[in-house]
């Protein structure tokens, strides 16, 4: 069984056929999805369709840097609010089936086509990390274009954090590097390493050792080869898990094991 860590299955993409597109996730071994919510009407949304599909889906809760504006400290407000009602009810026992948020995320840091909220973007993601050490909840980290930053804002509670995942990682060795000094956290790993271009069949068993990944899809986006150019779910990922065996020189089992296993460590307890 295979854990896609991060799939955006509540977006307009998958309106019409979501259930068949679990029901293809499943026959592909797929057992459990993590959706992240982007912003606050999306949080709805991802509860919905982890409500829906409970034994398969699970929430998580953040601002996405792409999506922080003018008003990020209202709509923090607000999803904290949430989130400490979401851990309440799991504590009292009266948390309804696909409710429980297992993560913050998807949070970060983005400058790749713009700066104009620099200021907020920066201030967004130290409140989420954070909210993190408060909740001991992982994070799931959105990071382009400000590593640099990002990794700033981590070090003064590098000792507290309790974990999480560097989404999406197409760096090269010496970012993997960079990351990995956060022992308890681990890279998400997608479709983009089975690109005829990506360099990270090389330098992923070169400096990132097995038990420090974890699979990902990030669907209905960048889906890998042979399905590239088309919409992105969760059944794909099998072609991460057969690149990944290629490149590290084990079986798919293995893959999914050691995968399986880092996920249960960086979420302990959550799902």
């Amino acid at each position: 069984m295979i854990i896609d860590t991060h799939a955006h299955l509540d977006v307009e993409d998958f309106k019409e056929d979501l259930p068949e597109v679990i029901t293809r996730a499943r026959e592909a071994g797929v057992e459990k999805i993590f959706i992240p919510a982007i912003d606050l009407p999306s949080v709805d949304t991802v509860l919905a369709v982890c409500r829906r599909f409970p034994d398969t889906c699970y929430p998580m809760i953040g601002l996405q840097p792409e999506e922080v504006r003018a008003d990020w400290q209202e709509v923090l407000a607000e999803m904290h609010r949430r989130l400490m009602e979401s851990i309440a009810c799991k504590r009292e026992g009266t948390a309804q089936p696909g409710e429980t948020f297992i993560a913050i995320g998807e949070v970060g840091l983005d400058f790749y086509w713009s700066r104009e909220y620099e200021k907020e973007q920066l201030a967004a993601f130290e409140e989420a990390v954070k909210w993190s050490v408060e909740t001991r909840l992982p994070l799931m980290i959105h990071c382009r274009k400000a590593q640099n930053e990002m990794l700033h804002i981590m070090r003064p509670y590098e000792k507290e954090l309790p974990g999480g995942v560097f989404h999406c990682f197409t760096g090269n060795q010496k970012e993997a590097e960079a990351f990995l000094r956060f022992d308890r956290f681990c890279l998400g790993i997608g479709g983009v390493s089975t690109f005829k271009s990506s360099h990270l069949r090389e330098d992923l068993p070169a400096a990132v050792p097995l038990d420090r990944i974890v699979l990902e899809t990030d669907s209905p986006y960048m889906a890998p080869v042979p399905h590239r150019g088309k919409r992105n779910e969760s059944a794909f990922i099998v072609e991460v898990m057969r690149t990944l065996a290629q490149s590290y020189g084990v079986d798919e089992a293995e893959i999914a094991r050691r995968t399986n296993e880092n996920v249960a460590r960086v979420f302990l307890k959550e799902v």
